[in-house]
């Protein structure tokens, strides 16, 4: 095997320490042929898709990819913007503001970059650019706040297949949840508040996450309950009963039973047992995307007014929103630690070192 080697690198270059941000991924255009490359790599990981091998192939082979890219490409083609996908520029402007408060504390030592796990920038173009600055210390955190096989352990995995390729490792630390964390829950609440503040508020408060399949709880997988301590951590800090916020799980795929209640079957019953007014918030996506623009935007919308319902509003995602990328910074620091070293302090070593070497002269 032919390792990825560096063999430029300088052994006096001053070594930095590398955040990498991660996200899911985005086709590279709302078009069918992009949309088939895309699902075909997403599909055909083992970790989304837990079904036997030889069996799958043919299945997304032979039908999804010819059925599903173009009617996805509509569904794309209705949040892309001049700056592309949703995704990928929220991801974008999460990593610079990122970085820039790292700068703006002094640690210029610190790269902050990001990847995605299907589509583009890839690992192993993030990775290189990375290690060609001098990473030889990198922090990785996947913006999924609740862990699941399917996201966080997909990341992992796809980390791990590009460091096996490589022939100097840096130091690594994989942040692979952070659904309670005190900061990410502040962040989630200012931004209810503020749109309660604008809008007022609705019968009821919902908070819809992406699913899974239910066999892979069954299996272990911690997800559901990462979603419910979270949903029940903001709920709590907003001071809600059980009976004006609830909890669900959209954008199931398949025949199969997924994770529920399912968010568009509720919205659908909801009128029926008296609730009018609907707020949907998606806490487990840090940045709005296809599932939370279209599916919960619109489509849900319909679901709810075509039912009876009489106000509908999704609260946007958390986005590059001040009190986000504050969280995600402190997060980041607290991980850092034994690591990280700002300037000054590596100024006060040098003085200290000048100093005693003085003193032994």
């Amino acid at each position: 095997m032919a390792f990825i080697n560096t063999p430029d690198y300088q052994h006096n270059t001053s070594d930095k320490i590398g955040v990498l941000l991660t996200n899911l991924g985005t086709p590279d255009a709302p078009t069918p042929k992009a949309l088939k490359r895309y699902l075909k790599q997403f599909l055909s990981d083992p970790r989304v898709v837990e079904v036997p091998r030889l069996l799958w192939w043919f299945i997304l082979n032979g039908i999804i990819l010819q059925i599903r890219p173009r009617r996805s490409a509509k569904a794309y083609a209705t949040v892309f913007t001049e700056q592309g996908s949703p995704l990928l520029f929220h991801t974008r402007q999460q990593a610079e503001a990122i970085a820039k408060a790292f700068a703006d504390d002094g640690n210029t030592d610190v790269v902050v970059d990001f990847a995605m796990r299907y589509g583009n920038p890839s690992f192993a173009s993030v990775l290189d650019n990375m290690f060609a600055k001098g990473v030889r210390k990198i922090l990785v955190l996947p913006l999924y706040p609740q862990y699941s096989a399917a996201t966080s352990g997909s990341t992992f995995d796809e980390l791990a297949k590009d460091f096996s390729q490589r022939r100097w490792l840096p130091d690594l630390r994989f942040i692979s949840h952070y659904h309670d964390d005190a900061g990410y829950i502040n962040a989630c609440v200012e931004r209810i508040k503020a749109h309660w503040a604008e809008h007022g508020r609705a019968d009821k408060l919902m908070f819809s996450y992406h699913g899974i399949p239910k066999r892979y709880l069954l299996n272990g997988d911690p997800y559901h309950c990462e979603c419910y301590k979270s949903s029940r951590l903001i709920a709590e800090a907003l001071q809600l009963n059980k009976d004006q916020y609830m909890t669900t799980f959209q954008s199931r795929f398949g025949r199969e039973e997924w994770l529920k209640p399912y968010t568009d079957e509720t919205l659908k019953a909801l009128p029926a047992q008296g609730v009018k007014s609907v707020q949907v918030f998606c806490p487990g996506f840090a940045a709005d995307c296809l599932e939370t623009i279209e599916e919960i935007g619109e489509e849900n919308r319909e679901y709810f007014m075509h039912a009876g319902g009489e106000q509908y509003q999704y609260i946007t995602a958390l986005n590059n929103r001040p009190q986000h990328i504050n969280a995600l910074y402190q997060l980041i620091k607290d991980n850092l630690q034994g690591w990280h070293v700002t300037d000054d302090a590596n100024r006060a070593l040098r003085a200290d070192k000048l100093s005693r070497e003085k003193a032994g002269n």
